[in-house]
């Protein structure tokens, strides 16, 4: 098994910068997920880590080996794609075979590893089979399948799942995750699902415009995130976003219709940010409504109710108070209805405040 490190990692097309001294550490037997919109240079890097796309500037390495000049065959990684890059004339157990066959691996062993790979994956029934005959479902398992008889000392996802129905695709995320647990084998997984993200890795590399914005686990990015990108990218329904004023006194944080207590935590902050522009946070989980389970104090806000979604085990409320809008969740058992204005209490101790020329989170 080995790790993988990007130092400095820049990649240009012509001039333009799509990876900017990207800085990465995967630890072995790591699953690491990069995570970001469309564009943000997430699957640029794993081609710079499987070596199909050249590297700009700064250095990758798989274990104790710099692999920048190195061609794919030679750097000990294998790649599962998200077109699954099956061969169409070729039956499951030719597929499976085909890069073992490459290496000029004997038949005995060949035999073992696909039938190993068959049973771990549940596909010995598909072997005879051509891909056309698969399902999408069917064919993710193969394509996984030829990665793991190769044996590499990393697995490369390239947004695996991106073909598959919404019930599928969570069935193949938890087995992937499975796998990985089962092959200990270090796995950079990229996604632009957010929810991929944060049920699949150990860690999460937050990407966009190229940069690195924050890595951590699910958990950190999830209560510290770096700045407001990570903020708003992370979390279903979105974070709120409110701007506001720190008060003189920096007491509290004054929003066009209405004013919240600055937390004890932060007091110390905005005690030198007097008349300072911030953004402040609010994940819809920490809006709660009256009699319901809260943490620590409160804060009441009165919202105009504009949209119901109701989701069965919860619904998610869009609220309106002056220019701002808030989304919550409530109890289904308890659903205002459209135009009502309702209360909601604000879990202080919830809040995320950014700077707002910055973008950079207040506090620890």
């Amino acid at each position: 098994m080995a790790g993988v490190k990007l130092s400095g990692v820049v990649k240009r097309y012509g001039k333009t910068t799509v990876i900017d001294s990207l800085d990465l550490e995967v630890a072995d037997h790591e699953f690491m997920v990069l995570v970001g919109p469309s564009g943000c240079g997430k699957s640029t890097a794993l081609r710079m880590v499987a070596g199909l796309e050249e590297i700009s500037g700064g250095t990758v390495t798989i274990g104790d080996r710099v692999v920048n000049d190195l061609p794919p065959r030679d750097r000990d990684i294998a790649m599962v794609f998200q077109s699954y890059a099956l061969y169409p004339h070729m039956t499951v157990r030719e597929n499976l075979e085909f890069g073992l066959r490459i290496r000029k691996t004997p038949r005995a062993e060949i035999d073992r590893l696909v039938g190993d790979a068959a049973a771990l994956l549940g596909i010995g029934e598909l072997l005879d089979r051509k891909p056309r005959e698969l399902s999408g479902g069917q064919r993710q398992r193969v394509a996984v399948g030829r990665a793991i008889v190769r044996q590499p000392a990393v697995f490369l996802f390239d947004e695996p799942l991106s073909n598959l129905d919404a019930k599928l695709r969570v069935q193949m995320r938890a087995e992937i995750s499975k796998l990985q647990q089962r092959l200990d084998t270090t796995t950079i997984y990229v996604t632009h699902d957010q929810v991929e993200a944060m049920t699949m890795g150990h860690r999460v590399a937050v990407l966009k415009d190229g940069r690195l914005m924050q890595v951590g686990t699910p958990l950190e990015l999830y209560e510290r995130p770096a700045n407001l990108f990570v903020a708003g990218f992370l979390g279903t329904p979105p974070m709120n976003f409110v701007r506001a004023t720190v008060t003189g006194d920096g007491s509290s944080f004054a929003a066009a219709k209405f004013d919240l207590p600055v937390p004890a935590t932060l007091r110390g902050e905005t005690e030198r940010m007097a008349g300072e522009s911030v953004v402040v946070g609010l994940r819809p989980e920490n809006l709660v409504e009256p009699g319901g389970r809260t943490r620590g104090e409160t804060a009441a806000v009165r919202v105009e109710v504009e949209v119901v979604e109701p989701l069965g085990h919860e619904v998610i409320v869009h609220g309106r108070i002056g220019d701002d809008l808030l989304v919550s969740k409530v109890d289904p058992h308890h659903a205002p209805r459209l135009g009502e204005t309702i209360e909601l209490l604000v879990e202080l101790a919830s809040l995320h405040v950014f700077d707002a020329r910055t973008e950079r989170r207040l506090g620890t």
